[in-house]
């Protein structure tokens, strides 16, 4: 078996369930997807007055969708830990590879005061009509102030 760059083995358990929610998710994710979903509730819908509303005719919607939901939930959130991560590394690298403060590359680990003295900083920032270009300049110029006159 080889490796990934992760070093999970290709074949692993957690490499067939990630390929399986991405297709899954493609799949599922489709206007036909949901057009079929519609069609099966109308389907059930029409059907009750021919099993005379019954309780077991009510189970079998509420189970299915429940089941179906349950099992949704995983997919959804795999797709979206995985796209969410790799755009944070997308950002690393853009934010790494700039003059934008490294400080940014590592925001989703900061705590919410953080956050909030950051939110206010940018806030600020529009209110003053100061550009992107000149936010831009005057955060490298910060970063080279505190590194120290030998790195200009």
């Amino acid at each position: 078996m080889s490796s990934s760059p992760d070093g999970a083995a290709s074949g692993s358990a957690s490499n067939w369930f990630r390929h399986f929610a991405m297709v899954a998710s493609n799949k599922l994710g489709t206007h036909w997807a949901f057009l079929t979903a519609v069609l099966l509730v109308i389907a059930w819908a029409v059907s009750g007055p021919f099993f005379d509303f019954a309780e077991r005719w009510q189970l079998i919607i509420n189970t299915a969708t429940t089941v179906v939901t349950f099992l949704m939930v995983f997919i959804i959130q795999t797709t979206q830990n995985r796209d969410a991560r790799a755009i944070h590394l997308k950002l690393d690298e853009l934010i790494r590879a700039s003059s934008a403060r490294n400080v940014f590359a590592d925001l989703e680990d900061a705590t919410d005061e953080e956050l909030d003295a950051f939110q206010r900083e940018f806030a600020a920032l529009r209110k003053s009509g100061a550009s992107t270009t000149i936010a831009a300049f005057e955060a490298k110029k910060r970063a080279l102030d505190a590194r120290g006159p030998d790195s200009k």
